[in-house]
């Protein structure tokens, strides 16, 4: 039995506080429906980090993900790009 494609997403780690777990905040670009504009949506992810490899700002990839806890849907694919870590 075949899966399909698994979504992905990049984004920006804006907390690492928990264990094995971060949140990443993904922006995306929308048009409104009457005046055409472009409106900047942002949403935030709680993502699976197993060996807790992602810093805050860091830009990472995330990929969708079988049910790890109650709001834990995606997981850690790669980080692209590391910040300084102070």
């Amino acid at each position: 039995m075949e899966r399909g494609k698994l979504k992905t997403r990049t984004g920006i780690v804006v907390g690492n506080k928990m264990d094995k777990t971060a949140v990443v905040e993904v922006q995306r670009i929308k048009s409104h429906g009457r005046y055409k504009k472009q409106i900047r949506i942002s949403k935030r992810f709680k993502i699976h980090d197993e060996r807790n490899e992602c810093n805050i700002g860091d830009k990472v990839i995330i990929i969708e993900s079988r049910p790890h806890s109650k709001t834990k849907r995606w997981r850690l694919s790669k980080v692209v790009n590391q910040t300084a870590s102070a």
